[in-house]
């Protein structure tokens, strides 16, 4: 299933070797809660998202694999979005195929998600929604006051990646 969520035919920006590249240098190795499980799920939320907010989807499909990348533990790591977001200054060149702007929204995106902000550029608003929409695995329900988009604040797409959270739906 990997493989087909990351073919080129489906990302300008996705790789297995990406993505393999991260996994072999993530601190938390398998972890259920932030490991690859999660970025799959945040790469779906995040899809499904920018059909609708025309956020720019490369941002938003390198945020899904990059976001958790530096945690260094499944509880409290205040500092991980930013050690995210300067991994990123390092790896661009090398890995990551997108421009100034794009990689600016993506470090962003990565620096700030979880500090509980709503407010900013449409395509970090979908970045943060994507990773929230998310937090059935650690028993939060998504509550729309702190979502920041529309469509992420709606019922059924709340309902929806709840239940893909906890392993309800494919």
């Amino acid at each position: 299933m990997i493989d087909f969520i990351l073919n080129p035919n489906n990302s300008k920006v996705l790789s297995v070797e990406l993505l393999d590249y991260l996994l072999e240098q993530f601190p938390l190795g398998e972890s259920v809660l932030h490991g690859k499980d999660h970025w799959m799920r945040v790469l779906q939320n995040g899809r499904i998202l920018s059909k609708e907010t025309g956020a720019n989807l490369n941002v938003v499909e390198l945020f899904a694999i990059l976001h958790d990348c530096k945690r260094d533990n499944d509880d409290y790591d205040l500092e991980h979005g930013r050690k995210a977001a300067e991994y990123i200054k390092e790896i661009r060149s090398n890995w990551l195929n997108i421009n100034e702007v794009e990689t600016e929204l993506l470090i962003e995106a990565c620096k700030f998600h979880s500090d509980g902000l709503i407010e900013g550029d449409i395509t970090v608003q979908t970045c943060w929604d994507s990773d929230r929409l998310d937090l059935g695995r650690v028993g939060i329900y998504p509550s729309p006051e702190r979502l920041c988009t529309e469509p992420a604040k709606r019922k059924e797409v709340i309902e929806l990646a709840y239940r893909r959270s906890i392993g309800q739906v494919i």
